[in-house]
This record gives C-alpha cells, sequence and structure tokens, in this order.
C-alpha cells in the first residue's frame, strides 16, 4: 500500500502530514507501508494508492481517486481515526487498535501515580 500527502507546493505542510503518518503507522507496526509527499500540480492518481490532503485542497484533489480530507492536519488523533478507517479498507486482514498512553502508563505502572516506588 502507498499513501501520499499532498499539499499545494509539496514542501512544509505535506512533509509534516508524511511525517505524522509514518510516526502513526510504526504505532501501528506497519511500517512497511511506503509513505512520500507531493505538491497538488504535479501529483497524479497513479503515485499512491490513498491521499491525504487538508480540507482547502479538498476539491482541487479530487481527481486523484481515493483521497482522505483532514480537517485539521496538526490534530494526530484524527489522522489516526483516518488511517485506521483506511488501512481497514484497504488491507482488510490487519487489525489495528491504538491504546490511550495514560492507560498504558497505569498497566505498567499498577496504578502508582509514579514508575517506581
Amino acid at each position: 500500500m502507498k499513501i501520499a500527502a499532498v499539499c499545494g507546493s509539496g514542501l512544509g505542510s505535506s512533509f509534516m502530514v508524511e511525517m505524522n503518518i509514518k510516526t502513526v503507522l510504526k504505532e501501528l507496526g506497519l511500517e512497511t507501508v511506503e509513505v512520500n509527499h507531493y505538491d497538488l500540480g504535479s501529483t497524479t492518481p497513479d503515485l499512491a494508492d490513498i491521499f491525504f490532503v487538508a480540507a482547502d485542497l479538498a476539491d482541487s484533489a479530487g481527481h486523484l481517486g481515493n483521497v482522505v480530507v483532514l480537517n485539521s492536519i496538526i490534530d494526530m488523533d484524527e489522522l489516526k481515526e483516518k488511517i485506521r478507517h483506511e488501512v481497514a479498507k484497504n488491507m482488510p486482514e490487519v487489525t489495528l487498535s491504538f491504546e490511550p498512553i495514560e492507560l498504558t502508563d497505569k498497566v505498567l505502572s499498577q496504578g502508582s501515580p509514579t514508575p517506581v516506588e
């Protein structure tokens, strides 16, 4: 599976979204998914299976095919949810879950507010 982050110039916001997508995929153990960033003008539908764009480019990116619109390009929770949805749709054999970090910390520290007593 290939994922592309797309912005107007292909420099700032698409690169940031690419890095965030890679972070989320790494958390999920899906590091084999290829992720790149592009500018809208030179992006073609054959470059990726899924294209992530900011809301302001949604109308302009329709020609790309499977476009996922991010309402906020810095909201990691939104990105995680949309990646989970797209992976479930494109890779139905994969099951994903995100554990809340505070729950994980509490379990590992057995409920203690500090990890070492």
